[in-house]
């Protein structure tokens, strides 16, 4: 139990109502966007500000009192669940654009601001913030840099840490230290930025961030592809690249998914495909249409049964909000809904998916499966429900097989889901023990009291993996 003279201390920092420990507030904050995890932690806190924070992370540190930064909670890999109890700092109060720099072309932010609200007031000054992952109508910028979130995006534009170029974070002593800074150029010493990038909480709070913002597309066109043999989805993606044409956006659909999707969404899709390709490229206008023609002849060389361009602007942004829509979608199906990620090299997309398939039937489980496809990125999505332990047991020995197929087609456990939890007892899978030990000291440096989100990353126990080697 938390002590009441540490409630007082907090209640002094950040005012009464700022601070709660009533049920309510504790349960509402002891899970996240995923499915079957929780602990209660035993306080909420609210900063406004820099200093606030500083002033918090002094009385845990005294205390020893473990800390969970979060915005929204929408992370999938259990993130910011409590595990060890402790304080809970939501940072939706710290919400504000401190300045956008035209003439340096960055923008800096506080971390509880939602992506998508950022994304829009940006573009609103004629200027463009690539990232975009699905879940930016509610998550916080603060969220998307602790897990280094992806999006649609991402193929031709790149991740969070291709934007986060200068950070504000207070340690778990309560020191302030910033990294980077407006810079384009900066190699003074090891690159802290890009370190507290993708940690998940772990290492410090992240206060303020400077952001890269680049000029926007002039020119957008958008376009489906619809395969009735799920190589030729594959070889298309590939063929794409090949040409030297690097899309906006280049997603895939399974048909378990496009059924789903288009139930949802209305589209009108055939569901006798097995692959749909979504695709969309931007730029000068010639370019887009140069690049939409020669897509569109790959795709027939490849087999494609059915191509659609979009007409306009509305019936792209329909299409493209579809594709968003995918987990929504799914989570219509059954009361669990546990979307996971692995990625693999492009040319492994088509075996993946097979694999992903051939896993869910080995283990009686229903498994949709859509993703970058551009990037590799795929997101096998299994609908169950918590409450048959047979079923679920299944479903996790399911991911664990997918997780080493991933790792045995030269890919990885998670391309922008993260950590946490979930994947900490595949993790030393895909770095190794030496990788392990490295990452442990690096957490040890910056926490050594181990209060900032601790029993995230590092499994008490990694699994044991079996190499799978198939012909």
């Amino acid at each position: 139990m938390l002590e009441n003279d540490v409630k007082i201390k907090l209640r002094q920092i950040v005012g009464q109502s700022h601070f709660k420990d009533d049920m309510e507030t504790l349960v509402t904050h002891s899970y996240d966007g995923t499915p079957m995890l929780q602990q209660l932690p035993e306080g909420v806190i609210y900063p406004k500000d820099t200093a606030q924070v500083s002033a918090i992370m002094k009385v845990l540190s005294e205390h020893r009192i473990p800390l969970v930064s979060r915005g929204s909670g929408t992370n999938l890999c259990g993130g910011t669940v409590p595990v060890q109890g402790g304080i809970v700092m939501v940072m939706h109060r710290m919400n504000a654009i401190l300045e956008v720099d035209m003439q340096n072309l960055t923008a800096t932010v506080q971390p509880g601001i939602i992506t998508k609200t950022f994304i829009e007031h940006i573009e609103g000054l004629g200027l463009f913030y690539p990232p975009d992952p699905s879940s930016m109508a509610i998550s916080t910028i603060g969220g998307n840099i602790a897990e280094c979130s992806g999006g649609l995006r991402g193929l031709k534009y790149g991740t969070t840490k291709d934007y986060v170029i200068g950070l504000e974070c207070v340690l778990a002593s309560g020191e302030i230290m910033r990294t980077g800074g407006k810079l384009m150029k900066d190699v003074a010493g090891y690159d802290l930025t890009k370190l507290l990038i993708g940690s998940e909480g772990t290492l410090a709070v992240i206060t303020e961030a400077t952001l890269k913002l680049i000029p926007p597309p002039k020119y957008k066109k958008t376009m489906l592809a619809m395969f009735k043999d799920i190589y030729g989805a594959a070889r298309t993606v590939s063929a794409i690249i090949e040409n030297r044409i690097i899309p906006a956006t280049l997603e895939f659909m399974d048909n378990p998914t496009i059924r789903v999707v288009n139930d949802f969404a209305k589209l009108g899709l055939p569901l006798d495909m097995a692959a749909i390709l979504l695709i969309e490229q931007d730029g000068e206008m010639e370019t887009v249409e140069r690049d939409i023609a020669r897509i569109s002849e790959i795709c027939q060389e490849q087999q494609a049964d059915q191509i659609s361009i979009a007409s306009n602007q509305e019936e792209a942004l329909k299409l493209l909000t579809a594709r968003r829509s995918a987990f929504t979608a799914l989570a219509r199906l059954r009361p669990t809904t546990i979307l996971e990620d692995a990625t693999v090299p492009r040319s492994e997309i088509a075996e993946m998916v097979l694999q992903i398939n051939r896993i869910a039937l080995k283990y009686n489980v229903q498994i949709c499966t859509f993703g970058h496809a551009g990037d590799g990125n795929l997101h096998p999505t299994a609908t169950t429900d918590a409450r048959d332990h047979d079923e679920i047991e299944r479903v996790e020995a399911a991911f664990e097989e997918i997780f080493e197929e991933a790792i045995r087609l030269g890919g990885t456990i998670t391309g922008e889901h993260g950590v946490g939890l979930v994947k900490a007892p595949f993790l030393e899978w895909k770095v190794g023990s030496t990788g392990i030990a490295i990452m442990k000291s690096i957490k040890q440096g910056f926490d050594p009291l181990n209060i900032l989100n601790p029993g995230k990353m590092f499994a008490k126990e990694s699994r044991r993996r079996v190499v799978i080697d198939r012909v």
